[in-house]
């Protein structure tokens, strides 16, 4: 009895040894594949609303700014790092400001813009007025010239989402929404991969071998087949997309640890009612065409 009890406690201190190494040795290999940068984020959030001459009753101008940003890193100079992000949301005359300045800059800055467009609508509806009062008889009033009293609300949202975060690559995506009084708004998508290690933003040159264009545009149209769901271009264009078959790769691209993710924005080869295509291209559809040691060779070969 004695020694069936002992073997018994063997075989579960053995079993356990085993379960123990397995767990140890899969989160070892999770490490390694998701080995994440050592970056830290914060996040500005302003909602700002300004009305014209500051009465509620007029029509108003609304920014929402929603802006991750880089706050420490010990791969690359947190200085240029914050600069990269600046510039690219929202714009190179912000790039030299710290995060928090920046913003504010830009949002009075779209005030700005905004009451200037209000003055010059103002001064042009004053101006057909006066031009209506002195033609006797005639009512510019009526006519598809005249301008409303009111001029319009304005919108506009912009944000960022980090989307790939890990062996020195950063990916993140800015999504910019627009209205100037239409009955509809416009998004745009423009993507960024920041190689830590060098400090450079990564093109298609730097990962593609040369003439990689044309064999990337049989798998862009490849993937917008699969995505529609459609089997030929012709049917795409029914959906509503056009000169799909000129499609070349626009250098707005993200890289993860699955593939190049293309964003094509509404009007590209799309109509503005349709979402913007976001394409995933996996690497191993891809693996010719990349280019020796590149970042996304090299994340390609993690798998």
């Amino acid at each position: 009895m004695w020694m069936v009890q002992k073997t018994s406690i063997v075989l579960l201190s053995m079993i356990a040894l085993l379960l123990l190494f397995s767990c140890n040795q899969q989160q070892g290999e999770r490490r390694m594949f998701r080995e994440e940068n050592n970056i830290e984020f914060d996040t500005v959030t302003i909602v700002t609303r300004h009305y014209i001459d500051g009465d509620t009753s007029n029509p108003y101008c609304n920014i929402d700014v929603d802006f991750i940003y880089p706050v420490s890193s010990d791969k690359m100079n947190l200085d240029i790092l914050q600069q990269f992000f600046i510039r690219n949301i929202f714009g190179a005359s912000y790039d030299t400001l710290p995060a928090r300045e920046a913003v504010q800059a830009y949002i009075g800055n779209y005030i700005e813009n905004y009451n200037a467009d209000a003055k010059t609508y103002r001064e042009s509806t004053d101006e057909i007025r006066e031009l209506n009062n002195l033609i006797s008889g005639v009512d510019i009033s009526d006519s598809e010239h005249y301008a409303e009293k009111f001029f319009y609300s304005y919108y506009e949202s912009i944000s960022d989402s980090i989307v790939y975060n890990y062996h020195g690559i950063l990916s993140f995506q800015v999504k910019q929404s627009n209205n100037k009084g239409g009955a509809a708004s416009y998004d745009s998508y423009r993507n960024y991969v920041l190689n830590l290690n060098s400090g450079k933003q990564v093109t298609e040159s730097d990962i593609f071998n040369d003439g990689y264009d044309k064999v990337l545009q049989q798998l862009i149209i490849a993937a917008l087949l699969k995505q529609g769901n459609v089997e030929n271009v012709e049917e795409l264009e029914d959906l509503g997309f056009f000169g799909v078959g000129e499609i070349v790769p626009n250098r707005n691209f993200l890289l993860n640890d699955k593939g190049i993710i293309y964003t094509y924005n509404k009007g590209e080869y799309s109509a503005y009612q349709l979402d913007a295509p976001q394409l995933l291209i996996p690497y191993e559809r891809i693996l010719p065409l990349l280019r020796e040691n590149s970042v996304a060779s090299q994340l390609a070969g993690l798998k």
